[in-house]
């Protein structure tokens, strides 16, 4: 496979997080463990919500599609991963890198609008409650969420493209423990000034816009909670889920995204990366299901629908 017109490159090699023998047992457990739970959680919480009719509304329709989107996110990165912890070769073939840069691109971006639209949802439910069906009817919801997945899609493919036409000049090896666009950037011999304006403007895209929606929403939601005279706690415990998911996910991927190249260091890049790819997939379901008694009571109805199955 080309990279331009002067090199050629069929393998990279992920160094991945220790070359400690003993280290490496230790994560393979640790990420093995994390990804079950990651997987478990999220699908417990798509059954528990399609099992329960009462949750058949915007809200969590929004919340499943972030699970499913969790779910994807990291099963592109951890399986990888995990294979190169106990395997002698680290390499990862030129395709399959390829494959990890859109994919985690693509799902990472859709989670932004997402999680904008899901704050939107929130600003409609509390500031408009009389009107909040005929707002976020099924079809508005469903719009919203195609409308993320596509922005995802779009906007990836671009950063694609840009990725694709980088040259490599023997240098092969990645400092990471998936292939991450800032890795093969800093990997290229060719000049990435492009590469760093598409990235600047898709994070101004992706992060910044959907985040001053969020920083509206919530503004508006504050002012109308505190001319509450009851129902305080009730209203600001419906946020309270959401606005933890999105300081986790967009304060290190801001981090990671948005500060000067020359700020990096590859073992902040990969504690941070590590963060956002794995650990707040895994964290997600625990946040919504602990603070949300209807999420709680789903969870116990599929219990027992499947204790009844058993």
């Amino acid at each position: 496979m080309e990279f331009g017109n002067q090199s050629r490159v069929t393998e990279f090699i992920l160094l991945g997080l220790s070359d400690n023998p003993n280290m490496q047992v230790l994560l393979f457990q640790l990420f093995l463990i994390v990804y079950m739970f990651t997987l478990v959680g999220n699908f417990l919480l798509i059954a528990a919500v399609r099992v329960d009719k009462r949750l058949h509304n915007s809200m969590y329709l929004f919340l499943t599609n972030l699970s499913l989107l969790d779910i994807c996110y990291t099963s592109i990165i951890v399986p990888k991963m995990l294979v190169n912890i106990v395997a002698y070769s680290k390499s990862i073939w030129f395709t399959g890198c390829v494959f990890q840069v859109y994919f985690y691109l693509f799902l990472g971006e859709t989670e932004c609008v997402l999680l904008a639209f899901m704050a939107y949802d929130r600003f409609a439910a509390i500031c408009n409650p009389l009107r909040y069906n005929v707002i976020m009817d099924t079809v508005t919801c469903i719009r919203m969420i195609s409308v993320s997945w596509m922005t995802g899609s779009a906007i990836s493919s671009v950063d694609l493209v840009f990725i694709y036409q980088l040259r490599y000049c023997g240098h092969t090896t990645i400092n990471h423990f998936f292939c991450e666009a800032p890795s093969l950037l800093q990997l290229s011999c060719s000049d990435i000034s492009k590469n760093n304006i598409v990235t600047l403007v898709g994070g101004a895209i992706l992060l910044l816009i959907p985040l001053s929606l969020i920083l509206f929403s919530y503004i508006k939601i504050f002012f109308v909670i505190v001319r509450l005279h009851s129902g305080r706690y009730k209203a600001f415990s419906t946020c309270v889920s959401h606005l933890i998911v999105v300081i986790i996910f967009y304060g290190t991927t801001m981090f990671m995204y948005m500060r000067p190249r020359y700020a990096a260091t590859e073992v902040t890049d990969k504690m941070v990366s590590l963060f956002y790819t794995i650990v707040t997939p895994m964290l997600n379901p625990l946040i919504y299901s602990l603070r949300n008694k209807d999420v709680q009571r789903a969870l116990r109805l599929l219990g027992n629908s499947l204790t009844i199955v058993q």
